[in-house]
């Protein structure tokens, strides 16, 4: 295994890179931006697009022809995506297609303070919250093949301190996780791909049966783990994803911990079933509520 010192955004272009991707599209706005330029650096196929809708539209028609694809932009961004995002729920993809959306809590370098979880739950998609670089890294494999194998697009959250942060990466060979890239080819699917109101409520009930099966999926996910603390503090427990983790396991080292890797659909049997085991759980999250508010209590 190669180890490296790297950021977020180089380990997710690594892994893009590893993971055969055929193309990286996305707009440039921190702390997005090194991801598209690290993979263009490694070899990798990578090119900015006008905007953001434009880039996630290239990305998904890629996609639609069986490849797999990243496109990259800053969380206000995928405001400017939203209309091919919530819409490519709805025809899923035939390749793989990962959304990272690079989300600034405390406004280092953006107008706002948005919380893209938000987007996860109401387009209907999963989404995947790596809290460091080897994360950044291993998660990106596991977004491919959740994309693979549910034909859905996924978001990938990330934040500034994942983005930027640096942290040793532990590499793997090209296509060791992943598999090979598969063909290229293009089936017309009129009734798949075309959204008029006839195809579009089937296709929401479909979505909904998939969103079901990753549920059930997430509740034993190796995404997902449990760390049991040690002494009185154990009695304390604490569920956090992404950066938040890192944080609260700084100030509570021995806590308890149920570290959350993918945050949409929430597998709530497993918050539930870690918060009985603890005298008082608390949730830790970096932006608005979002775990915090689903309804596992």
């Amino acid at each position: 295994m190669d180890r490296q010192l790297l950021s977020g955004d180089e380990a997710v272009a690594l892994a893009a890179f590893h993971a055969g991707v055929s193309l990286g599209t996305g707009y440039p706005g921190t702390p997005s931006t090194e991801i598209l330029e690290a993979f263009d650096a490694l070899g990798g196929r990578a090119q900015w697009a006008p905007n953001e809708k434009v880039a996630l539209e290239v990305g998904l028609g890629a996609a639609f022809a069986n490849a797999r694809v990243i496109v990259t932009m800053k969380h206000v961004g995928l405001n400017v995506a939203a209309d091919p995002l919530f819409t490519a729920a709805y025809t899923g993809v035939s390749g793989a297609l990962v959304v990272v959306s690079a989300d600034d809590p405390g406004m280092s370098s953006s107008q706002n303070e948005q919380d893209n979880r938000r987007y996860a739950i109401a387009a209907g998609l999963p989404m995947l919250e790596p809290s460091d670089s080897q994360e950044s890294y291993d998660f990106f494999f596991a977004a491919v093949e959740l994309s693979e194998r549910w034909k859905l697009p996924v978001l990938y959250r990330m934040t500034t301190r994942v983005c930027h942060s640096k942290s040793i990466v532990a590499a793997r060979q090209a296509n060791d996780v992943a598999g090979d890239a598969p063909a290229r080819r293009f089936d017309h699917d009129i009734a798949g791909r075309v959204m008029i109101p006839a195809n579009a409520r089937p296709a929401h009930r479909r979505l909904r049966a998939k969103l079901a099966e990753i549920a059930a999926w997430a509740e034993s996910s190796p995404l997902n783990r449990v760390e049991r603390g040690s002494g009185e503090a154990a009695r304390l427990g604490i569920v956090a994803s992404g950066v938040s983790y890192l944080h609260a396991r700084e100030a509570a080292p021995n806590a308890s911990f149920l570290k959350l890797g993918i945050t949409n659909p929430l597998p709530l049997g497993l918050v539930r079933s870690f918060s009985a085991t603890v005298d008082r759980a608390v949730v830790v999250e970096a932006g608005r509520r979002c775990i915090d508010s689903a309804s596992w209590t």
